[in-house]
């Protein structure tokens, strides 16, 4: 795709390497689960995991529709416009570009939180109620529309793609682990990275924390520009959006700000209004707008979305987004060999599933009905596809094994999962 096979290598280096990170990322949350019910805390519900990891699937589902927004833009321009050809082989040049890239990552990370059009992308990262690691993992489908933008000061000054794209990685692979209430304060290291400690404020919707933490790495760069605040064990961090998604559908929690900013903008009577709604901060709402279609006012002591889920329930959705999981790895291989129709193809059966699990998860009615239909899609698609998505002669007992896998959970499905009193 872009001047021979060297290029392709770097531009698959994030699906291998977070491919390979996921069974570490893995290993911790379920670390992170046994510690805290040893201390006695409620940091993870069912249904809002799921909901998390299956957002995080989207996104790399998304990525390997959109990197050339995200990578290849950047190639062309280090390579057309760059000032300078700075070496790759330098240690300076890598410290430099990483600290960079988290200046630039803080001003998109701010940007997030005042404009409302990058809110929309963002807002998929803090719709979760709770605060763990598979928080970490809940990322948004959309940002690489607009976000690219930002970086495009490194290729101007010529850092190197390899070096853009593992600076990238850096940054992001870091942000993992502050996503946890069980590491307290820090001490000096608090004051200068971005901590658990810092991290928990930068979720919280109390007014004290509003709108702050924006660091990747550093948190220099807060303390820098006036947007720090340090968590106050009087004013414990409260988690989520001031328009909770109450939902967990990763669809709708993807598209749920950009519906409601368009059904604003079509209500507004100026034109001026309907152009400010996308670039005002999040909330901003004309008079007009606000007045003849209100919004409930914000409760920040709401009780937390947790729809009722039998513990088959949970071993059920836990089983089936394992596979979903393992699928969409297989996916991500095919991201640099297969057809794009095929892709597309295989994109939309793990969306569709996805989808149908948050249902699922809810305990909606419908949902019982769409998973049934999907089992026997999963169950079909080898024998009249005349393979699986990116395989175009499979072994029979692949074919077999999904057959029996849907076979299986059907009748879980039909004979065990049930609404009724809450799990774990």
């Amino acid at each position: 795709m872009w001047a021979g096979p060297g290029r392709v290598v770097r531009l698959n280096m994030q699906e291998l390497v977070i491919t390979w990170a996921t069974p570490v990322f893995f290993v911790l949350i379920g670390l992170e689960m046994w510690l805290a019910r040893r201390r006695g805390l409620s940091v993870y519900r069912s249904g809002d995991a799921i909901n998390s990891l299956a957002l995080g699937v989207i996104s790399q589902l998304a990525a390997v529709f959109t990197k050339l927004l995200t990578i290849g833009i950047y190639a062309w321009c280090v390579e057309h416009l760059a000032l300078l050809r700075l070496p790759a082989d330098r240690v300076w040049v890598w410290v430099a570009a990483l600290l960079l890239y988290d200046f630039l990552y803080y001003w998109l990370h701010r940007g997030g939180h005042e404009i409302n059009l990058l809110w929309a992308a963002h807002v998929v990262h803090h719709q979760s109620e709770h605060y763990n690691l598979t928080t970490a993992l809940r990322q948004t489908a959309s940002g690489a529309l607009f976000g690219w933008v930002f970086y495009l000061p490194m290729a101007l000054l010529g850092i190197p793609l390899q070096v853009f794209v593992a600076v990238a990685l850096i940054d992001l692979l870091y942000q993992f682990w502050v996503h946890t209430e069980l590491v307290g304060r820090l001490g000096w290291y608090d004051r200068v990275f971005c901590s658990p400690s810092n991290h928990r404020a930068h979720h919280a919707v109390n007014d004290r924390y509003l709108d702050h933490n924006y660091g990747g790495i550093l948190i220099l760069w807060d303390r820098l520009f006036g947007t720090f605040i340090e968590e106050d064990d009087r004013d414990p961090p409260v988690y989520g959006t001031r328009s909770p998604l109450r939902s967990w559908n990763p669809l709708w929690a993807n598209a749920e700000v950009y519906w409601a900013t368009a059904q604003d903008t079509w209500h507004a009577r100026r034109w001026r209004d309907k152009l400010l709604l996308w670039i005002k901060p999040p909330g901003w709402r004309p008079p007009d707008v606000a007045t003849r279609f209100p919004k409930p006012v914000f409760d920040i002591h709401r009780e937390r979305f947790a729809p009722p889920l039998t513990t088959p329930a949970v071993i059920y959705g836990l089983a089936q987004f394992a596979v979903l999981l393992a699928m969409a790895t297989h996916f991500l291989g095919l991201g640099a060999v297969a057809t794009l129709p095929r892709l597309l193809a295989y994109a939309g059966y793990l969306l569709a599933s996805l989808y149908v699990l948050g249902l699922l998860m809810e305990g909606r009615a419908i949902g019982r009905w769409l998973e049934l239909l999907r089992l026997l899609m999963t169950a079909l698609i080898p024998w009249f596809g005349h393979g699986w998505f990116g395989m175009t002669h499979p072994d029979a007992r692949v074919s077999l094994a999904l057959a029996l896998w849907s076979g299986i959970s059907a009748m879980a499905l039909v004979f065990r999962v049930r609404p009724g009193p809450l799990a774990a």
